[in-house]
């Protein structure tokens, strides 16, 4: 039989854990079609760049393609729903969540791809070079790296947001041109942040997540014999949960990496917490606000976030009872409970 051949593009560094894992599910395609499918992988942003990834996905300049919504602006405006929820206290739940959601609604707006699956980076938390952020108050005035929808939650919690490139946020901190960055413990080591910025705010009840996506050429998915698009669906069934579970680990890396630069941790108290949540929700009002102006029914759009907080729940638990350590989230979640 005639070899189908893909292309695979995905943005992450060669190291990454992301990369590494995207050759494993190469490899489990290939094994499980007998070499029926080959797949040619193209990392580091070397066939396309993350910002071109999905308009390179439906021109067929690669077949399946690894990204996130943020570097479309706008493009998938229900999906955004999954960033402004605020509430996911890991990146297991948020993934879990962000999948239920696809299914259970299908945003029109993926009909021009074929989703594999999807899942999240861990929560977003405040980290910051000079000034401690305690309490909702010592928000006010720092400038922050947070773009697009993160921008409206670090402004809905009292900070300004600035849209400093990912790779341009080191030395911005470094400078002092940025107080801090919005983002997960991974970043601390990733982007070696922890080296400028001395103060980590850990404020994972507002639950803030970025929207990662694996998905296919529509044509590239419709030519593949049924049997093949079998094993493409059970494989990404599979990959779906190893890269939730990879996401919490990697915070983990950040965390210790972290601890060896002397980052100090900030845990919120519940009241402070819940007055955090409070002042982000401002965030969620944005967001609805923003789609009854795009033409949406704000009863529509209320439904999602019901719909997302509710499975926040059921996930939360359901981490809780199978033991899944993350290093964000409730207490029961942190290692420390589940060696007991």
């Amino acid at each position: 039989p005639k070899v189908i051949t893909l292309k695979f593009a995905n943005f992450f560094p060669p190291v990454a854990k992301q990369t590494l894992m995207g050759q494993e599910f190469i490899e489990e395609i290939e094994k499980r079609t007998a070499g029926r499918v080959k797949i040619n992988y193209f990392p580091g942003g070397t066939l396309l760049t993350a910002p071109a990834m999905i308009d390179g996905i439906i021109k067929g300049i690669a077949d399946i393609g690894y990204t996130n919504v943020d570097y479309s602006p706008g493009r998938f405006p229900v999906t955004e729903v999954c960033v402004v929820t605020l509430g996911y206290p890991s990146a297991w739940v948020g993934s879990q969540c962000m999948n239920d959601f696809y299914q259970r609604f299908k945003p029109k707006e993926w009909d021009v791809v074929h989703p594999l699956w999807f899942n999240s980076c861990n929560p977003y938390l405040v980290n910051t070079a000079k000034k401690p952020v305690h309490k909702l108050e010592d928000m006010r005035g720092l400038l922050i790296r947070a773009p697009g929808r993160y921008g409206d939650v670090v402004k809905a919690l009292g900070g300004t947001p600035t849209p400093t490139t990912m790779v341009e946020v080191y030395e911005s901190i470094a400078k002092g041109v940025n107080d801090g960055v919005f983002g997960p413990y991974e970043t601390l080591k990733t982007f070696k942040f922890a080296e400028v910025a001395k103060y980590t705010t850990v404020c994972w009840q507002i639950g803030c997540e970025t929207v990662f996506y694996v998905a296919m050429n529509k044509d590239t998915w419709k030519k593949l014999p049924p049997d093949i698009q079998a094993i493409f669906t059970e494989v990404s069934g599979m990959f779906r949960e190893k890269y939730a579970l990879m996401w919490n680990s990697i915070d983990f890396e950040g965390l210790e990496f972290a601890k060896t630069k002397g980052v100090e941790f900030i845990e919120l108290s519940p009241e402070e917490a819940s007055r955090w949540k409070t002042a982000a929700n401002a965030a969620t009002d944005g967001y609805v606000k923003d789609m009854v102006g795009k033409g949406y029914r704000e009863d529509e759009v209320r439904g999602w976030i019901k719909f997302l907080r509710e499975r926040t729940d059921y996930w939360t638990k359901k981490q809780i009872e199978w033991r899944i350590a993350s290093p964000t989230g409730p207490k029961e979640m942190r290692p420390e409970s589940i060696l007991r």
